[in-house]
């Protein structure tokens, strides 16, 4: 009677049989995606024609003080103020209703062109014409806006100040 197999050797491949794996592996890759890397190629070398690979070569080994520089000039003052305000309007802005800024910046857009047809005109505004305005509704309307706005911003003025 056979003896019950106790212990399974494992066939432990030499270094050349390794390496030798990995090139049947790496000749398999290369034949499946011939296309991909003749693409590859190309486009490696109109960067290098353009001069591209040693720029950025040049600017791999000059790493460390690209950085030293890009953080001093991150650090000066006008670029913090710069990037803050940047955050208090994006923080702004995302507080305010999308469909009123358009309908705001509509409005903006058509009193432009009311300005603008007045400029070409020419005609001088009188007193009186100050007053009968007063009546006419869309102006009486952002006349109001107007007013509204400039008191909100007074009371944020005053609760911040």
């Amino acid at each position: 009677m056979a003896e019950p197999i106790t212990f399974i050797r494992k066939k432990e491949m030499t270094k050349e049989e390794q390496i030798q794996q990995k090139l049947d592996e790496l000749k398999s890759l290369l034949a499946d995606h011939d296309d991909d890397l003749t693409n590859l190629l190309k486009i490696i070398g109109e960067l290098n024609q353009a001069g591209l690979l040693e720029a950025a070569n040049a600017m791999l080994q000059a790493r460390e003080k690209i950085a030293k520089i890009a953080l001093g000039q991150v650090s000066r003052e006008p670029v913090t103020n710069l990037i803050n305000n940047l955050m208090g309007v994006a923080g702004a802005v995302s507080n305010i209703d999308p469909d009123f800024t358009a309908k705001l910046m509509n409005s903006i857009t058509n009193g432009i062109k009311e300005g603008n047809h007045h400029l070409q005109n020419g005609d001088k505004v009188k007193f009186r014409d100050l007053l009968k305005v007063l009546n006419d509704p869309d102006i009486n309307r952002a006349i109001g806006f107007g007013l509204h706005f400039l008191k909100g911003m007074g009371q944020g003025l005053k609760e911040n100040g």
